[in-house]
């Protein structure tokens, strides 16, 4: 278990000092397949400081355009979260009986529906490929899904490609407002920021291995296989232990390179939030004050700011 912590850690830095860590952890808790939680969260917040180090100092893009990629691959990350049970549920052809969202309007379940209803595409699919493009590296393969997703929330009522769920189906709650799929701001967002990508050194970009899709099918898996939909208690919870972890990865990395580029995500997440609470405030679940969540919305932002400062003024003061 200890090797999983390590791979937080880069490859050429677990390839130069991995037998190292092992070694030390095996010397000082003999016996124990995993360190004590403080130990475990030093391992995992050193390894995250030093992916951060490893991108700050890497010169072959621009800080900023590292930024919109992480922003746009948080947006699409959070564009398919409530459809994780749809797409598993419709790519192994698992009939969900009544633990989908509006299932009996929906027309893309044909083995639920009759065999004359043509097999028509869960939402969900749009932000998945969007994702798993931008994960690639491919930012002119998620432009025209991004612009799909901008499509089919634009022609909201009209067009039934994506099945009635798709286009009617819950979307993001969290401690926000709902986002429903004909809430333009956040595909507009996305698409927006794929077309920087896509038509501004699209060659620059960072590409992840499909290791990092890992996550993201074990959530499908979880989520299909224990019929979580998104309005569930259990799937709230989970989602927020992750926004957390998220923001905590983005505070470790500004604070141990002064890098400004983890604030651009952190800043979208936060817009497309917030403007589903300003504008309908009458979506709000009530599980906190709408005044409080726009300031845990916002608090992030000057906490990123302020610990680049710190960082930046610390780097300058070890100068010789």
């Amino acid at each position: 278990m200890n090797r999983l912590l390590l791979a937080t850690y880069p490859a050429s830095h677990r390839s130069r000092h991995g037998d190292e860590l092992l070694n030390c952890l095996a010397e000082a808790y003999p016996g124990r397949s995993w360190p004590p939680p403080r130990e475990t969260a030093a391992l995992l917040r050193g390894g995250l400081e030093v992916r951060a180090r490893t991108v700050a100092d890497d010169p072959a893009r621009p800080w900023w355009l590292d930024g919109i990629h992480l922003a746009a691959l948080v947006l699409a990350a959070l564009a398919l979260i409530p459809y994780l049970q749809d797409v598993w549920h419709w790519a192994l052809r698992i009939d969900p009986g009544d633990q989908a969202i509006s299932f009996h309007f929906s027309g893309w379940y044909p083995w639920a529906d009759g065999p004359g209803r043509p097999r028509l595409l869960p939402y969900g699919l749009l932000p998945l490929v969007c994702l798993v493009a931008l994960l690639r590296g491919r930012a002119w393969l998620a432009l025209p899904a991004s612009a799909a997703m901008v499509w089919a929330g634009a022609t909201f009522g009209g067009n039934t490609l994506f099945g009635t769920e798709g286009m009617a189906g819950l979307g993001y709650y969290g401690l926000g407002a709902p986002l429903t799929v004909h809430d333009l701001v956040l595909s507009g967002t996305l698409a927006a920021a794929c077309a920087v990508l896509a038509f501004r050194r699209p060659g620059r970009l960072r590409r992840h291995t499909f290791g990092w899709l890992v996550p993201v099918v074990l959530a499908m898996f979880v989520a299909g296989g224990l019929h979580l939909v998104a309005i569930s208690p259990a799937f709230q919870r989970g989602l927020f232990v992750v926004e957390v972890a998220g923001l905590l990865a983005a505070w470790v990395a500004t604070a141990a390179t002064g890098d400004h580029r983890w604030l651009i995500p952190v800043a979208a997440f936060a817009f497309v939030r917030g403007q589903a609470i300003v504008v309908r405030p009458s979506g709000f679940m009530g599980s906190l004050p709408d005044l409080v969540v726009l300031l845990l919305l916002v608090a992030p932002l000057p906490a990123l700011a302020i610990a680049a400062q710190r960082r930046q003024r610390r780097t300058v003061l070890e100068l010789p």
